[in-house]
């Protein structure tokens, strides 16, 4: 389906994801794969790019990529460690850095007439983020730009089309990164800039029809986002052959199970709305581990599909609305060096009883790509606007374990926070939003009583993909309001805290 325009070989760096982001800005497919176990149709991208990394190329476990298939052959760009691979052990010479070399520096040298460096000015602001720096280029290196205190900042080897660069072009920092990767991507290696929301959706579709020909598919919706994408896009392909199952667990938002089976009628999709909240809540009783919470909302998932999947003859797919940030913080990308940080309830296969293969239709794309296919696909703007809800629900926002007292004061605060975000105008200038039930207790006053009640924690934030996130300024008076509203409307809480931590360090939600 995919034009195999860019390979990404990550090597455990924290950037590896937004090079993706930034080459996919350019409206260019590319994949990351780590490097140690490339892809073996390497040979048919179109230019390769390799990541940095916490690594040193003079340590005793140095990252070995083997890039002799494509070196010389393909376009090939080596960022940080990459560069310092290249150059260490192709003649050069890497060694410690006097200070680490971290934060933003400024070109005080760049080539002449150089296509990489093109619409590229002499003070253009860069990032670095390493310990080691090269001292000596490779065989055939050509010095191309520097920095006041990194002579080798960048440089290309001689007769082939490679090119290494100390400085992170992937971070906002570098004032001139997209460009940069434009020169390299579109100038020097010529890939073409067809990766669109509508060429999206038409390989996909002819992928599935492919894939899953005349078969049954049962999907499960979510209300949200990417669910809803997958079933327009598989229902594109297949139509009546997709069944639809929306699950309530018990740990939706105030009133969401009905809202949401509302909201899908007139789209055509076959759509079955199951209660399993006590089957759910049962699973989690006792359960305050936020692991273990996933796995138990996992496997009851999978149980509940598996008793509806019965029910519908001769179905034979799972179809699920995985995006790529699920997959990178599920696994260590495709089983390479960058950190798990959690697992995700739809990521990682199926047990052997289930006999259901699965189909992922969102899984090489970002939220904000998401978006965009579900627009091209004339998907209402107001669901596409949904603000993102964790798959596990509220069982990751209270942070202990799970009763259905503690599931009804947390629905009702989050209601009064999301409707007052919807009636002040901010939340459509709000990424994601939500309460967390902090499992606390705090001393407050109520008339003339004492209490000891429920801290709830609200959290707002912004972002792009999900990938990193920085908290929203909210309006005092807004949360000021909010407040007043949760502690007087909510039996068994008397105070809120709002959460002004950023992704990273921080993630989005608590667990």
């Amino acid at each position: 389906m995919q034009q195999h325009n860019v390979l990404i070989l990550d090597f455990g760096s924290q950037y590896t994801q937004l090079i993706a982001r930034r080459v996919r800005e350019l409206n260019i497919y590319c994949e990351i794969h780590p490097y140690n176990n490339p892809p073996k149709n390497a040979s048919e991208f179109k230019a390769i790019i390799l990541s940095g990394s916490p690594n040193s190329v003079r340590g005793e476990n140095v990252l070995h990529p083997d890039v002799s298939e494509v070196r010389g052959k393909k376009p090939l760009l080596a960022v940080c460690y990459g560069a310092q691979y290249l150059a260490h052990f192709s003649g050069g010479k890497v060694a410690p850095s006097n200070t680490r070399e971290y934060g933003r520096a400024n070109l005080s040298f760049i080539k002449n007439n150089e296509p990489f460096f093109e619409n590229i000015f002499k003070g253009s602001q860069v990032w670095m983020s390493h310990s080691d720096t090269i001292k000596e280029l490779p065989e055939n290196g050509v010095l191309l730009a520097s920095t006041t205190d990194v002579e080798n900042a960048a440089y290309k080897i001689e007769g082939e089309e490679t090119y290494g660069i100390q400085f992170h072009p992937e971070v906002y920092h570098t004032k001139d990164g997209k460009q940069l990767l434009e020169n390299f991507l579109v100038k020097i290696a010529g890939v073409a800039q067809t990766w669109t929301a509508d060429s999206f959706v038409e390989g996909t579709v002819a992928s599935i029809k492919k894939t899953v020909g005349k078969d049954k598919v049962v999907l499960g919706l979510s209300g949200g986002v990417d669910s809803t994408v997958a079933a327009v896009l598989l229902h594109k392909a297949i139509g009546k052959n997709l069944y639809c199952i929306f699950v309530n667990n018990g740990l939706l938002r105030k009133n969401e199970f009905e809202s949401v089976l509302t909201q899908y009628e007139g789209m055509g999709l076959n759509v079955k709305g199951v209660d399993a909240s006590e089957r759910f809540l049962t699973a989690l009783a006792g359960l305050s581990d936020p692991e273990k919470k996933r796995k138990a909302i996992g496997n009851a998932f999978i149980e509940v599909f598996d008793d509806e999947a019965h029910q519908i003859k001769e179905v034979t797919w799972l179809a699920q609305g995985t995006i790529y940030p699920d997959v990178i913080e599920s696994v260590s990308v495709n089983g390479g060096p960058s950190a798990t940080i959690k697992s995700h309830h739809n990521v990682g296969g199926l047990p052997d009883f289930m006999k259901l293969k699965i189909v992922e239709p969102l899984k090489m794309i970002f939220k904000d790509e998401v978006r965009r296919v579900g627009a091209s696909m004339g998907i209402d703007s107001e669901l596409l606007g949904r603000h993102p809800f964790p798959g596990p629900g509220l069982a990751i926002r209270i942070l202990s374990d799970i009763t259905p007292e503690k599931v009804r004061i947390l629905q009702e605060v989050d209601a009064i926070f999301i409707n007052g975000l919807r009636e002040d105008g901010l939340y459509d200038k709000v990424w994601q939003a939500g309460a967390m039930l902090l499992p606390v207790n705090s001393v407050g006053v109520m008339g003339d009583e004492r209490t000891y009640e429920k801290v709830v924690a609200l959290r707002a934030v912004e972002s792009t993909d999900g990938m990193t996130a920085d908290w929203v300024n909210l309006p005092y008076e807004f949360l000021q309001k909010t407040s007043n509203k949760i502690i007087n409307q909510v039996k068994g809480v008397n105070r809120v805290v709002y959460d002004i931590s950023s992704k990273p360090p921080a993630t989005i939600e608590w667990e």
